[in-house]
């Protein structure tokens, strides 16, 4: 199937590593121009480099941590300026860190607010313009299984991961009518360096191993194994691209059926 992406302008936030880097990848393999972004220039740097290895694609890169309300206009202003415009935006951060609900002060929650929903506000919000000027506009914000089945030590990305779900939905109705579609994509356990931070979270609060954690954890999934990056980026590359013209505010579970609700 020809997705339609070849020539299309994409960024992709929070893509040196993991989930966020597999889409820029793979976007960049079906013929996107692609921005890649992360908080580390250097790392920024070596990811255009390893993408150009494997993709014969125009990719760019801009570092900047997008949990900085003074970092969105900037960075999409940068992108849209060396791209020529945007058609895709791709909206990820890493997650906040694990703990229990005492465990966290009020800097802690302001810190998960601004990672895990304002950062997706405000690119959107700086975006918008852009959008608009595109024939094929599409948004993807990147959330957590979480959103509908919360899990134990998590309460911060339970809580601020679920009103970017909402934000999503509510902005596929309001904006619908200028055909910009907004979906997004909740993850389950998929083997990245994030979650080998959280199985070492696991570990060290039960006295176990690092193994021991991801067998249970796995155990857990139907089909009996944790996803690959890659897996998560054929979902979200389909769903940005225009051979998804239909779909707009979709929650789209990538979680080998870890969620047990029928909807």
């Amino acid at each position: 199937m020809d997705l339609g992406l070849k020539d299309k302008r994409a960024l992709v936030t929070g893509s040196t590593r993991g989930l966020g880097y597999a889409t820029a990848l793979l976007l960049a393999k079906e013929g996107c121009c692609v921005a890649i972004n992360g908080r580390d220039k250097e790392k920024v740097k070596a990811t255009i480099e390893k993408v150009k290895r494997e993709a014969s694609a125009q990719v760019i890169g801009f570092a900047g941590d997008v949990s900085d309300a003074s970092i969105a206009d900037s960075l999409i202003q940068s992108v849209v300026g060396a791209l020529g415009g945007l058609d895709i935006l791709i909206t990820n951060a890493g997650g906040p860190p694990a703990g229990s609900f005492e465990t966290f002060d009020e800097d802690a929650w302001q810190k998960a607010v601004d990672s895990s929903l304002m950062s997706h506000v405000r690119l959107i919000r700086a975006a918008l313009q852009h959008l608009r000027k595109s024939d094929t506009p599409s948004v993807l914000t990147m959330t957590s299984y979480t959103v509908k089945q919360p899990l134990p030590n998590l309460v911060l990305s339970n809580s601020v991961r679920a009103a970017t779900a909402g934000l999503t939905k509510s902005l596929a109705m309001e904006l619908g009518k200028e055909n910009i579609r907004f979906n997004s994509i909740m993850p389950g356990w998929t083997m990245t360096e994030r979650v080998q931070e959280l199985m070492a979270f696991r570990a060290k609060s039960n006295g176990t191993t690092v193994e021991e954690e991801t067998a249970k954890q796995t155990a857990e999934i139907p089909l009996g194994r944790m996803g690959q990056p890659q897996e998560f980026a054929n979902a979200a590359v389909f769903l940005v691209s225009p051979a998804a013209s239909y779909i707009t505010g979709a929650m789209l579970n990538v979680d080998g059926g870890i969620i047990k609700s029928a909807f």
